[in-house]
């Protein structure tokens, strides 16, 4: 209870109170987990029910994140002040899902944001997260104009339209601000940057801060749950786990502890730019400092030198953290760095990601997660091209590979591909042989028993 004596909407209050809500019986069936297991986690804070109660009511489905869970991956989307519209946002959205994406963030920053927030919650199924802090900051001119009133006011005002989860910037302290200036690149994030910005101009602490525990009130009473942004993040190889992050990270577990207490769920975001070797590590440190809360990464790229193929530096990364105990992976499209994705950056995107998060689960040993690679080997190994099709991540694009060269039906069922052809396919070869084994081993066996007589 807060102090404004609301009784707590939350899944974890729920959770807590030995109650297994709707929501928890639906991740359960998707999970393919005992209902009860999912309360349990929920309850310790280990898995989150990111759900809006307003959004619950419509068309949302509700999903868990967690170490329970197999490994999600979340879409950004959203316009900028210069690009993009309403239809073009929901288009987007849609092609996410359909590809994948478990959850999706709106980013948007310029133009009619909540015409454009709104059509993308109500046509989403799968829960929608947000900044706040880049629409209050479009309402002004100078981020400095602001007050700790117009943060918290602007918190709620996306609440109530039935955002399930807001990163919020409140590890970023004051005190910390001198430990960026050795960095090669900064600080990175848009939302760190700006509550940097405005605490360098006022001389004053985070408000976000400050001002935690009536966030927490409003959350309580909507179900957001917090993703705690990292706004130290590395936005470089050379400036990963450097102490900046770290401290920031410290003040997290303090925030993790702080929301729960008051009955919220909370999720924790990470880096960043990380090299591989650090990748477990940092989650380790996550993981002890922010009590097992779900963690939320960004990639993490692993290597700096790529522009235009960051989703694939980037998969790298976030393959191995989720093996290491990542929950969540916020996708990164080849325009990282570059420019706002399109809707086919979107899915490259996505797709690099269901990849990543996939292996992740496998590597993990999640219940069940192989299940797929091996039906599609088994089809592979039949030359049974249509189950392969079916089985891909993304099937479309799998059939238009094979058709550019044996477009015609009959090679659908052919016992080879244009990479070996007819004479040269290991698989036809082993399959034949595979097929005379029996009759060459019985012949085997009678001519030695003619021999013997």
């Amino acid at each position: 209870m807060g102090d404004n004596g609301s009784k707590p909407a939350t899944q974890i209050y729920y959770a807590r109170q030995g109650v297994i809500t709707d929501a928890m019986h639906r991740v359960a069936e998707r999970e393919e987990l005992p209902p009860e297991v999912i309360r349990d986690e929920v309850a310790r804070g280990r898995m989150v029910i990111t759900a809006n109660v307003r959004h619950l009511a419509g068309r949302l489905d509700p999903m868990g994140i967690g170490k329970a869970c197999t490994v999600k991956i979340n879409a950004n989307i959203g316009n900028s002040a210069v690009t993009s519209n309403i239809d073009q946002e929901v288009e987007k959205l849609h092609n996410a899902v359909h590809h994948g994406a478990d959850t999706v963030m709106d980013l948007s920053t310029g133009g009619d944001i909540d015409s454009i927030r709104k059509a993308i919650i109500d046509n989403s199924t799968v829960p929608i997260g947000t900044v706040p802090i880049y629409q209050v900051v479009n309402r002004v001119d100078r981020v400095e104009d602001l007050t700790p009133d117009d943060f918290v006011e602007m918190i709620e005002h996306q609440a109530k339209q039935g955002t399930d989860y807001q990163t919020i910037h409140a590890g970023v302290l004051l005190e910390y601000l001198p430990l960026t200036t050795e960095r090669i690149t900064g600080i990175v994030s848009r939302g760190g940057a700006l509550m940097a910005q405005w605490m360098f101009y006022h001389h004053k602490q985070n408000p976000m801060y400050e001002r935690f525990d009536d966030i927490c009130d409003i959350f309580r009473r909507y179900d957001v749950t917090f993703s705690l942004g990292d706004g130290l993040r590395p936005g470089c190889l050379a400036d990963a786990s450097d102490e900046a992050q770290f401290a920031e990270l410290r003040t997290l577990g303090e925030l993790t502890r702080r929301a729960r207490e008051r009955g919220c769920q909370v999720m924790v975001e990470g880096p960043g730019h990380v090299p591989m070797d650090q990748l477990e590590m940092n989650v380790q440190k996550q993981q002890e400092w922010c009590q097992e809360a779900p963690f939320y990464t960004l990639g993490p790229l692993v290597t700096d030198i790529a522009p235009g193929y960051d989703h694939i530096t980037s998969a790298i990364g976030a393959a191995m953290i989720g093996w290491y105990g990542a929950s969540l992976l916020c996708y990164v499209t080849p325009k990282e760095h570059l420019g706002l994705p399109d809707i086919d950056d979107v899915k490259q995107g996505v797709i690099a990601y269901k990849i990543a998060a996939h292996a992740a689960d496998i590597a993990r040993g999640h219940p069940g997660a192989r299940k797929r690679d091996d039906e599609l080997s088994k089809a592979r190994y039949d030359f049974d091209w249509e189950k392969q099709f079916e089985l891909s991540l993304d099937p479309d694009t799998a059939r238009r590979l094979h058709d550019e060269t044996l477009g015609h039906d009959v090679f659908k069922h052919a016992e080879f591909c244009s990479m070996c052809g007819p004479k040269f396919c290991s698989m036809q070869i082993s399959r034949h042989l595979g097929e005379e084994r029996p009759k060459r081993i019985h012949a085997d066996a009678l001519e030695l028993i003619d021999k013997k007589k």
